[in-house]
């Protein structure tokens, strides 16, 4: 089943079953008004919103139109979220790019960062950002929400705790990453708020495409109209969300809500660095991709970060040609002051 968020007068929305072609959709607030709602009850909750989704597609379910402007992110806040770097031939290409090498341990343990998880943006939102000097840059990502996970469980026991599947865009802000690094102690302010997919999905709703730790499909990322990269989210990615659940749960439980994400999806090309979408590569899900490709090859890079009026769109199709998740679409736009939350 599909489900999603409606924006409304409170701070978490509305919980909706949306029909697989992400038309029509069913409000469900008797059974459960929030999706942290549903995921806190589950195993009650999920047979019955189940019962909704076959409604809407048999007719036998009233529904309303879906819009995918009118959603939030599937959890407009969430109690965790933690990103990984599943796809390590991005991570290695970061450290090439600036002479560095990489510990053999990078391909046996894997790398994760808490980001901030009290806002996230709609699939809709702008990015706001004060000076295009920060950098700006988005990350195609895909993500899993779970249920309860008990610290110290294995890969296997984590890949069953996995509810929903749903896209990321993980702005980051590239100019700021190097003096936050540079003081050891991670990532913030080169973190701001990541928006998600309008929708979230069972993996059931996947098919032959899910094996139960990674999503075989290309992640479609757009830069102003033009297509910036296809990287397949099942090629390349050393760690499964399995494996990645596991290592966030190694000394802590997770409760049911947490999200974990893949990092950015990068595909290898005969063994070495990708190429764009226009020379007949896969492309890239991020910029700083292709800027250090740039930098390796020619000592610099040329493609810039996005500048204030440039958009992004995030989608991922059936091989049908259907969108799953529906779009992240953002806009880059000038923060202009303190907001009132």
């Amino acid at each position: 089943m599909k489900l999603a968020t409606l924006k409304d007068s409170t701070r978490d929305g509305r919980l909706v079953v949306v029909s697989r072609d992400l038309t029509r959709c069913s409000e469900v607030g008797h059974i459960a008004r929030t999706l942290q709602a549903a995921l806190d009850d589950w195993a009650h909750v999920a047979p019955r919103l189940q019962l909704i989704a076959e409604g809407i597609e048999t007719g036998a379910q009233p529904t309303i139109r879906f819009h995918e402007h009118d959603a939030t992110s599937p959890l407009p806040r969430a109690y965790q979220w933690a990103d990984g770097s599943a796809y390590v031939n991005h991570v290695e290409l970061v450290r090439k790019a600036r002479g560095a090498e990489m510990p053999a341990s990078f391909w046996t343990d894997p790398l994760i960062y808490q980001g901030g998880s009290d806002a996230f943006l709609a699939p809709r939102d702008p990015i706001l950002a004060a000076d295009e000097a920060y950098g700006i840059d988005m990350e195609g990502e895909v993500a899993v929400i779970t249920g309860d996970v008990a610290m110290g469980s294995s890969p296997d026991s984590a890949r069953g705790a996995i509810r929903l599947l749903m896209l990321v865009n993980d702005v980051s802000l590239r100019g700021l990453i190097p003096g936050e690094l540079a003081k050891g102690f991670g990532f913030f302010q080169s973190k701001p708020a990541s928006a998600f997919s309008p929708v979230a999905v069972t993996p059931d709703e996947l098919g032959d495409a899910w094996d139960g730790g990674k999503l075989h499909l290309p992640l479609l990322v757009s830069l102003n109209g033009k297509p910036f990269g296809k990287a397949n989210a099942g090629i390349d990615m050393t760690f499964d969300f399995g494996q990645l659940i596991a290592h966030a749960a190694k000394t802590r439980n997770l409760l049911a809500g947490a999200i974990i994400g893949s990092g950015t999806v990068s595909n290898k090309l005969d063994g070495g660095p990708g190429k764009p979408v226009e020379e007949g590569g896969s492309g890239y899900s991020c910029i700083a991709e292709i800027r250090m490709i740039e930098t390796i090859e020619t000592g610099s890079p040329k493609t810039a970060f996005m500048k204030f009026g440039d958009q992004v769109r995030i989608e991922m199709k059936d091989k049908a040609g259907h969108s799953i998740f529906g779009a992240i679409e953002q806009t880059v736009e000038k923060y202009q002051g303190a907001d009132r939350l």
